[in-house]
């Protein structure tokens, strides 16, 4: 199911290939988030175009829109919106513990209110299992509880009991159902995977903890959760270095919601595979662009007479027809196709800062390479 193929010499980043239902995962890989089955902004062949691999959709707002009716009529994920390649969906528990409007946990599950219209619902592990399996995804995420920065110890210790034996309760409710995964070595096809949500907040004991709990349950994979939710920008990098050293090399690491580019390539180094966050599009929507010399704010005024590329060095389509000032316009005049161009810019952007960096763990090389791109990166 993931087969590792080399380890940089000068740092823990490596090089693997991820096998799934649609197609090959190489990793390291950015996944585009396709929230609620679209990259806000992006068609599915500009995607491709940009060389995305992989996307992520949501199992709590799919659920909510267009509901699971329609999707299984439409004959899952996949086809409904259009996309052939390999798809994560997370399980919807962030969004849960983050935009619902009133939410109550129990032992059984999570009730709350939805961010829509305020109509009650309630997910348990296995709801959320059979909501992802109606998707279609090819890699689920287990139901948990992200704890927000910072969060005192006893209640940590308390949801990660509860995740953990919500992540049990995850993997049982998989067992018996056709589409479980089949492991590597059996020489078949594989259904859909299932990574768990390792937690703990900033606690390394208990990070501990939930990956040994992790790894004795079994999973696919198994991602960091419960990082970028606050805490200072170092501590950060520490936790998820600390974690990802306590999970299995065989098996896929990804880091969840990280944003910047400095931060993707410090994560890479220190072991983890898979990223995903909406920084590019975002961002790009209010018209702040990521080069490979620092972040520029097309939006300002300096660009005005600026008839250059966003980056010289790209060869989006963005950047191959459009320069700055005329993106600086589309901006100032409200023209969808600006949010368009940058969002379209970024993601090619983020998708070849991965495709480098494989080469230069390739070629180990990669501390080299990410040392000077963060030093351009600050300098600009």
């Amino acid at each position: 199911m993931f087969k590792l193929i080399h380890k940089d010499k000068g740092s823990k980043a490596r090089l693997g290939v991820l096998q799934t239902a649609h197609g090959e995962v190489n990793t390291p890989v950015f996944m585009p988030v396709g929230t609620q089955g679209t990259v806000k902004a992006i068609s599915n062949d500009e995607l491709l175009e940009c060389g995305a691999e992989i996307i992520l959709g949501n199992a709590y707002h799919l659920n909510l829109r267009p509901g699971l009716d329609i999707i299984k009529k439409a004959g899952g994920l996949h086809r409904f919106m259009g996309w052939q390649k390999p798809i994560l969906t997370d399980s919807g528990g962030y969004q849960v513990f983050s935009l619902a409007k009133l939410r109550k946990l129990s032992e059984e599950g999570a009730e709350f209110s939805s961010h829509i219209d305020g109509s009650k619902h309630f997910i348990t592990p296995e709801k959320a299992i059979e909501i992802q399996e109606v998707l279609g995804s090819d890699i689920m995420m287990t139901f948990d509880e992200c704890v927000h920065y910072p969060a005192a110890r006893d209640y940590v210790e308390q949801s990660l009991a509860l995740t953990t034996r919500w992540a049990r309760r995850s993997k049982d409710s998989l067992r018996n159902t056709p589409n479980h995964s089949l492991r590597s070595g059996s020489g078949q096809a594989y259904g859909q995977l299932l990574f768990g949500i390792v937690q703990g907040s900033t606690y390394p004991d208990l990070r501990k903890k939930a990956a040994e709990d992790l790894l004795s349950i079994g999973f696919d994979g198994y991602a960091i959760g419960g990082v970028s939710v606050g805490e200072p920008q170092n501590l950060m990098h520490e936790i998820s270095s600390y974690t990802a050293s306590l999970l299995p090399e065989e098996r896929p690491r990804y880091l969840m919601g990280l944003g910047t580019p400095v931060d993707i390539l410090e994560a890479i180094s220190n072991g983890i595979d898979m990223f995903d966050c909406v920084v590019p599009t975002r961002n790009g929507r209010n018209g702040q662009a990521f080069t490979w010399n620092g972040e520029l704010q097309l939006r300002n005024a300096a660009y005005k007479e600026d008839f250059n590329p966003i980056d010289k060095d790209c060869e989006c389509m963005a950047c191959r027809l459009h320069t700055r000032a005329y993106i600086r316009h589309l901006f100032n005049t409200e023209e969808i196709l600006g949010l368009r161009l940058v969002s379209l810019h970024n993601i090619h952007f983020y998708v070849k800062l991965i495709q480098k960096s494989r080469q230069a763990i390739r070629d180990d090389c990669f501390e080299s390479f990410r040392k000077e791109f963060a030093k351009r990166y600050k300098r600009s």
